[in-house]
């Protein structure tokens, strides 16, 4: 039988089904309950079971029960009639007589059942797929019972689908007692998780789709076919478009079958949104309480509602139900029953975001406008932090039903300025572009301050569409004008459009430049009489904004005795606040996240990163976005975390292609060639180093952090591919020869780096020179662990190289040391393997052996097999001088000598302690294979097993 088709997220059900159809060779017999909520794939699966069956050459008997079928057993008369032979089997005869469906005894038709299905199958089994079974009449659930009874000595699969919460009390017991005696298999389809959902959908909108669809294919479907926007669907007018229409339907006949009492109450209760209570349900619906009720329990009944969260109300048994309720409702009928629900809340006292919700349907024929409008205002302020693109669209309701001179300027040009932050953390940065130059255009539309917060919007919005130039141009008409020192207190507006101006040099590299304007805004926002330390009574959220990003620039420049202690005193005023600081969440986080990497708060950074990013939904900040993501990639590979690292890096990669941004592009390519080049063998090398010369071509030379940290590793990617001349000229060429065009946090680890090279390539006089250049680098960052660690690294290279192996291995352990303490394991096994030499010639092999059994454990715990492979190898040299053998990691001698190419790969991998479905995905080979080169190799080298293996070409299995 053919490999089974993929079914996606859905690979523990499929072998369940392929098990159960290869029963059948053995004349075996399976029953397969497919169990779950409406939508979630039981039909797929019973398809897929329907094509393995027909693939082996089964019989294949189909039917869906329905509800209201008159005659008893409809089910399995209608699979009979419908029954499908395969093209190569036997037919059946025409004239064969049907089960006595009228014997009145469901034993007497279980035998001609399984007897008609032999004289059918020719010896080749069968297989009756069953749907909806839910709505089987009560003859056809007996006799699913007692088919299931027999079915295990048969060639028969019995398959059938279900809704556990719809399907009556007796079939459930009588299943589950099967299940619970091993008669019945039952396969109960979990909701697709995030990966199976990108495989479907694309992995840029997999996360809001997984969170809109629950992991409900069929909900999926409905929200693919809308072109799902969490924020707009279904408030569009072209929802109900054919391929949504077609995605839908099944839901739809549901709702169309419905009586007229639960159509209506159903209706009010989409009005009125999850949960919701039957009391309003009754309100909105204009029904007494009686009749409300007996509408809900047909519609429990049905499983189209369901029992709260919160105690005491009622849910839609998925949110996509009610969305598509709401918007397939009469307009004329949608409008009424949201004023009702309107002047309900009202009545309540709900708060504004509550009763927005409908003064925007009752808005068009509302019998007070204004008041409704105002309804709209406060809840877009309400809602404006967690819901933007809702926010955005009451406020251009608001503007288009507010006639221009109804109002004061200024109050209708903080709505559009308003109207314009929605649109931009919603990320349609197009649409707030728009409306924030149309303002400033207007004469007169501006009043006052007004038309500095309109300039610090409109640089906000220049900044996130990578207008540099436009932006900075923008804020230098305020900026420049600015009397200075600034005055205290600084108006909100000045401060705000300050730290958009900061932002703008921060993206670009350039934070220099505004470093002195950042602290001494930062102070002046404060108040008078304050020095920008306490919190006094002044913009406590636009200071804390100022002093971040104070402090991001003195990390950037390498300012470390100022910057650590004011990071420290940042994180603790970020922590205290609520996310929607000043409505600058995203920025002001990953702004402290980037401080925290440079002055070595790696928790701390992490956090706030990942903080940063959960806060910059909706599509906005992807700008920012993807510097919060380069982070993380950044300290996933420090720590380990070599497989995130990769994927943070494709999701910067890709955002960075949505917006334009090649400079940020090219650094996440280079970081996944970085991770490449640990995670996988060295046979891939040229391949990391391919990736990472393609991610520095994407970047702009001089461009700031991006194109300096893409040097920075395919620098480190053609010293480890064996080209240390190519190392160099990369750090010559982009940073010079004393990296002054990098920023200060790095130099130290690429003075390291070009210690190494030059050291290789016999330039000892450029390696003392780098060497000293590393530690003087570290000296004036004021040698925190990190930086002196990489300090360590160029003297240990140097002292090697200059014939001093004692120092080399001391420097070497005092970097391997501080790697581990700060939980760099990478950094950690490379710095130890590198030592091995110098701790052989200095204390001995077998003294070496210690530190490299370190190297190698560490890099086995975060799946860096590059160096896992050069620990086995340094190993067995290490072993090869001690006991004098001849050395069996060389693949010119020894017992390796005997082995293939692939058989020796496969050894040291096994040897290094990789299970054999390692082996196979990092090899992109299967297990049997592996196992294959792996006998052969013991046989060979003369061992019985990988404990053996393990004892002569490296150390112990851990």
């Amino acid at each position: 039988m053919s490999e089974a088709p993929a079914l996606a997220g859905r690979r523990q059900e499929t072998a369940a089904l392929t098990r159960a159809v290869e029963e059948l060779s053995a004349g075996r017999g399976t029953v397969l309950e497919v169990a779950g909520d409406p939508g979630i794939g039981k039909t797929a699966l019973l398809n897929l079971l329907a094509r393995l069956a027909a693939e082996r050459g089964a019989t294949v008997l189909r039917a869906r029960a329905r509800s209201g079928e008159a005659k008893p057993y409809q089910v399995f008369r209608d699979a009979w009639k419908r029954s499908v032979p395969p093209a190569a089997g036997p037919r059946p005869p025409a004239a064969e007589a049907e089960p006595p469906w009228d014997a009145g005894s469901d034993h007497e038709l279980v035998r001609a059942l399984l007897d008609g299905c032999a004289r059918r199958d020719g010896g080749r089994g069968s297989a009756l797929v069953l749907d909806d079974l839910h709505h089987a009449d009560p003859a056809s659930a007996r006799l699913l019972e007692a088919l299931a009874e027999d079915c295990a000595a048969h060639p028969l699969v019995l398959a059938f689908a279900l809704r556990p919460r719809q399907t009556p009390p007796a079939l459930l017991a009588a299943l589950d007692d099967a299940s619970h005696t091993g008669r019945l298999v039952r396969v109960e389809p979990a909701p697709l998780d995030a990966a199976a959902i990108a495989s479907l959908a694309g992995r840029g909108t997999a996360e809001q789709l997984a969170t809109g669809s629950l992991g409900n294919p069929r909900a999926l479907r409905v929200l693919l076919a809308a072109g799902h926007d969490p924020d707009q669907w279904p408030a569009r007018s072209d929802a109900a478009a054919g391929p949504l229409l077609r995605a839908a339907a099944p839901v739809l006949a549901e709702l169309e079958a419905l009586p007229g009492d639960c159509a209506e109450v159903l209706a009010a209760a989409a009005v009125l949104g999850e949960p919701f209570r039957p009391g309003d349900a009754a309100h909105v619906a204009g029904y007494p309480g009686d009749r409300t009720a007996a509408a809900l329990g047909a519609l429990a009944a049905a499983d189209l509602i369901r029992s709260g969260p919160p105690a005491g109300t009622l849910v839609f048994r998925h949110p996509v139900l009610g969305r598509l309720l709401h918007h397939r409702m009469n307009p004329g009928l949608r409008h009424d029953a949201h004023h009702r629900a309107l002047g309900l809340l009202d009545a309540r006292g709900a708060g504004s975001a509550a009763r927005a919700r409908h003064a925007e349907h009752a808005l068009p024929a509302a019998a007070d406008p204004a008041a409704a409008l105002r309804v709209l205002a406060e809840g877009a302020a309400e809602v404006l932090a967690r819901e933007p693109a809702t926010a955005a669209r009451w406020l251009r309701l608001t503007l288009e039903y507010s006639p221009a001179g109804s109002a004061d300027a200024g109050a209708r040009a903080r709505l559009s300025l308003d109207c314009c932050r929605a649109l931009t953390a919603a990320g349609r940065t197009e649409e707030a572009r728009a409306l924030v130059h149309e303002l400033l255009r207007t004469p007169g539309a501006l009043p006052g301050r007004l038309r500095t917060e309109a300039l610090a919007v409109c640089v906000g919005v220049e900044r996130l569409l990578g207008r540099y130039e436009e932006a900075d141009a923008t804020a230098r008409t305020v900026v420049d004008a600015l009397a200075r020192p600034l005055s205290a207190p600084l108006p909100a507006e000045t401060a705000g459009l300050v730290f958009d101006y900061g932002l703008v040099h921060a993206l670009r590299g350039t934070a220099a430049e505004v470093r002195g304007l950042a602290h001494e805004a930062a102070r002046a926002v404060a108040g008078a009489g304050q020095d920008g330390n306490g919190d006094g009574d002044g913009d406590q959220d636009g200071r804390t904004a100022l002093r971040v990003l104070a402090a991001f620039c003195d990390s950037y420049v390498g300012d470390f005795a100022r910057a650590a202690p004011e990071v420290a005193r940042c994180a603790r005023l970020v922590d205290s606040r609520p996310d929607t600081v000043a409505g600058r969440a995203p920025e002001v986080l990953a702004l402290l996240g980037c401080a925290e990497l440079f002055v070595e708060r790696f928790a701390d950074a992490r956090r706030h990163l990942s903080r940063g990013l959960a806060t910059a939904g909706g599509g906005a900040h992807k700008h920012i976005a993807v510097n919060q993501l380069l982070g993380l990639s950044i300290l996933d590979q420090w720590a380990g975390r070599l497989d995130a690292a990769q994927q943070h890096a494709r999701e910067a990669e890709r955002l960075a292609g949505e917006i334009g941004a090649p400079d940020a592009a090219g650094l996440a390519v280079a970081l996944r060639a970085s991770a490449l080049l640990w995670a996988a063998p060295r046979r891939r090398t040229a391949e990391a180093v391919e990736l990472a010369e393609a991610g520095l071509r994407a970047t702009v030379p001089g461009t700031g952090w991006w194109a300096g940290s893409a040097l920075g590793l395919l620098a480190v990617a053609r010293l480890m591919g064996g080209d240390p001349a190519a190392c160099l000229r990369t750090l010559m060429e982009g940073g010079g020869e004393d990296l002054t065009l990098l920023q200060p946090p790095s130099r130290p680890s690429l003075f390291a780096l070009m210690t190494t090279a030059a050291a290789r390539c016999g330039d000892l006089a450029s390696a003392a020179r780098a060497a000293r250049a590393a530690d003087a680098a570290a000296g004036r960052l004021g040698r925190p662990p990190f930086q002196q660690a990489q300090a360590d690294r160029a003297g240990a290279a140097l002292a090697l190289a200059q014939g001093e192996p004692a120092r080399a291995a001391a420097l070497s352990l005092d970097a391997a040391r501080a790697f581990e303490v700060l939980r760099m394991p990478v950094l950690q096994a490379w710095t130890l393997i590198a030592a091995t030499p110098a701790l052989a010639a200095a204390h001995g092999p077998a003294a070496a052996l210690g530190p490299l059994d370190g190297a190698l454990e560490a890099a086995r715990r975060c799946g860096a097999l590059r160096l896992c492979e050069d620990g086995v190898r340094a190993r067995a040299a290490l072993t090869a001088t001690a006991t004098a053998p001849v050395s069996v990691s060389r693949p010119g001698g020894g017992p390796l000598a005997t082995l293939s190419v692939r058989e020796r790969e496969v050894a040291e991998l096994a040897a290094a302690g990789l299970s054999s479905r390692q082996v196979a995905e990092r090899l992109v080979l299967s297990t049997r294979t592996v196992d294959t080169h792996l006998g052969n190799a013991y046989r060979k080298l003369g061992v019985s097993s990988r404990v053996a293996l393990a004892r002569l070409l490296g150390p112990p299995v851990a």
